[in-house]
């Protein structure tokens, strides 16, 4: 049975599939007969059975888990607003506070990050796992995918990353803002077991991240200012600001801008670097 008017589950769930580029999730651009993801690969994503997906499509697969519905919203790439539709659709209810699709951006906010040529831009979680950055945070920042997954978290890199550590120029004042505006973000947006689970393992491997988490200092992570020890460009000046990402109240980004003309030059000299290496 095709999704119709009736079954507004399914109609949804298709339509959002056959907006997506399969070449953008590194699927084969096999010959299709119709646009976007195939049920299968949403389900290959979502790690759910291809029939039962297909029957939710259809109408027949029976009500879906909250659980099962999140990890098709992740395959989908939903924003925070269609992930609230689907679980009106598909449990009737909103859905749970705490419950949201942090993994991963759109390929829209990739292309958006990837347009800011000189100024090195991430996006975070509430827990500060970073899941998005461009070219010029891979050569200034940190190069994230050369890390595990399980490393590209901020506080991580800040206590325990010797390399991160070298290159602040006061690392005890970044330190102690750093966990300070974690905590305003992560009790803000963050599910409280995520929270507690990083913060007993940082505890546990950093006597330093213990104390001063402690303290219970709350800062704002709005902008400041970045200076930067870098082993090859030297001190790098930049500029930050933090936004909310539209549509995804779980994740933020933040933008670093070159201070001066020649925190720019040094920049654009260590992007063209990484380039050639």
């Amino acid at each position: 049975m095709p999704a119709t008017d009736e079954n507004r589950l399914g109609a949804f769930l298709k339509g959002r599939r056959e907006k997506l580029d399969p070449a953008a999730f590194g699927f084969a651009l096999t010959r299709r007969r119709t646009p976007g993801l195939r049920r299968e690969e949403v389900a290959q994503r979502a790690s759910v059975s291809a029939t039962w997906y297909t029957w939710l499509e259809q109408g027949r697969g029976g009500a879906p888990s909250a659980a099962a519905l999140g990890r098709i919203a992740h395959a989908l790439m939903l924003t925070q607003v269609e992930l609230e539709h689907l679980f009106l659709l598909g449990l009737g209810k909103p859905i749970e506070l705490g419950h949201t699709a942090s993994e991963g951006v759109t390929p829209r906010l990739q292309r958006v990050l990837d347009s800011l040529e000189l100024s090195p831009a991430i996006v975070k979680t509430p827990t500060w796992d970073v899941v998005a950055w461009n070219r010029a945070a891979a050569a200034v920042l940190t190069d994230y995918g050369k890390l595990p997954t399980e490393q590209r978290n901020i506080l991580r890199l800040i206590f325990c990353n010797p390399r991160a550590r070298a290159a602040q120029t006061d690392w005890e004042s970044v330190a102690r803002y750093v966990v300070a505006a974690f905590r305003a973000d992560a009790f803000r947006a963050a599910p409280a077991k995520d929270v507690e689970a990083l913060v007993e393992d940082l505890s546990r491997v950093s006597p330093e991240f213990k104390q001063i988490w402690s303290e219970n200092d709350v800062r704002s992570s709005g902008e400041g200012t970045k200076h930067l020890r870098h082993p090859i460009a030297g001190l790098i000046g930049m500029e930050y600001s933090a936004f909310t990402v539209d549509g995804r109240p779980d994740l933020g980004m933040v933008i670093y801008s070159p201070s001066t003309p020649e925190d720019a030059d040094r920049i654009r000299t260590l992007i063209n670097t990484k380039l050639t290496v």
